[in-house]
């Protein structure tokens, strides 16, 4: 039996109920802990995380179900869980590297990971280049921080993507601006990454004249048989940025597989539904039995 923590603020949420569930299905104990209510002890040769008055220095294993918007603090609790020596199936790190879409592109070029030609700049004065950048409109605009296809605009005429990067900016908002894969024709694949191994996927197809293939926009979702290639680059994805449990979104295109976002929380419900695959059991069984030797704050660090 493997004492289990997962971190969510919402007990009730799918993902997090469907966890639950497989740890007590598989015999394991389990607690979910709202990560907003813990509290890091800092002190010398002794890091601990408290919980309503009580320490918690009794988890194996932990699953992190950080939400965007309180990353920072987040990560900061599974770090200390990490230096208290508790295995975590994705590390700090690794979900800082997939938190931001910048650095992940980042990171996924540089190990040859197929990928959307992809423009960033701070400053509106060259739209142009930006634009051209990418081959032109159409193109894709989104938001750096963004999340289930809010803030990502396609932007159909030049004059249109020049308008929406200055409304953007003018918000001070960090965006990139992104080829436009016509072949895709408003499809993506969403592959669900455990253990470097492709458990389940499904193709999510956008509805209506929406170009967003995200289920809560309304696309729909079905079971996806991927080719080696697809299934090569899900994993290679997940693998470089770090994530053990990773959701990682694909295009096809005439170039080949192209990754447009790798999750570090992917939703269970979506997937689970379109092709009836047990990922919460999979999540459960790879954390299941594992321990982390602490871990110096050095290697940690960004």
């Amino acid at each position: 039996m493997t004492r289990i923590a997962i971190l969510s603020q919402d007990p009730t949420l799918y993902s997090t109920r469907r966890l639950r569930e497989a740890a007590d299905e598989l015999g394991h104990d389990v607690r979910v802990v709202d990560y907003l209510r813990c509290t890091i002890h800092v002190r010398a040769g002794k890091p601990q995380v408290s919980y309503q008055g009580d320490l918690l220095d009794d988890f194996d294993s932990i699953v992190a179900r950080i939400g965007t918007k309180h990353t920072i603090y987040g990560t900061a609790v599974v770090r200390q869980f990490e230096l208290m020596g508790t295995y975590v199936a994705n590390s700090s790190q690794a979900i800082l590297n997939a938190r931001d879409k910048l650095r992940s592109l980042q990171i996924l070029s540089s190990e040859g990971v197929g990928l959307p030609t992809t423009g960033y700049a701070h400053s509106t004065q060259d739209h142009s280049g930006l634009i051209r950048l990418v081959g032109g409109a159409p193109l894709v605009i989104k938001l750096v921080e963004g999340t289930q296809g809010i803030g990502v605009v396609l932007a159909d005429t030049e004059s249109a993507a020049k308008s929406v990067i200055e409304a953007f900016r003018g918000l001070d908002a960090n965006i990139l601006v992104q080829e436009f894969v016509k072949e895709s024709a408003g499809q993506d694949l969403r592959c669900f990454v455990v253990d470097d191994k492709v458990v389940a996927s499904m193709l999510r197809k956008a509805t209506g004249t929406e170009f967003r293939a995200n289920i809560h926009r309304g696309a729909t979702a079905e079971v996806a048989h991927l080719t080696e290639e697809e299934t090569r680059t899900a994993i290679q994805a997940a693998k470089v940025l770090g994530l053990k449990v990773a959701g990682v979104d694909m295009l096809r295109s005439s170039r080949g597989p192209l990754v447009i976002e790798v999750n570090a929380s992917p939703g269970l419900e979506g997937i689970e539904k379109a092709t009836g695959v047990d990922v919460a059991g999979a999540i459960i069984k790879s954390v299941a039995g594992k321990r982390l030797k602490k871990t110096p704050i050095s290697v940690l660090a960004p």
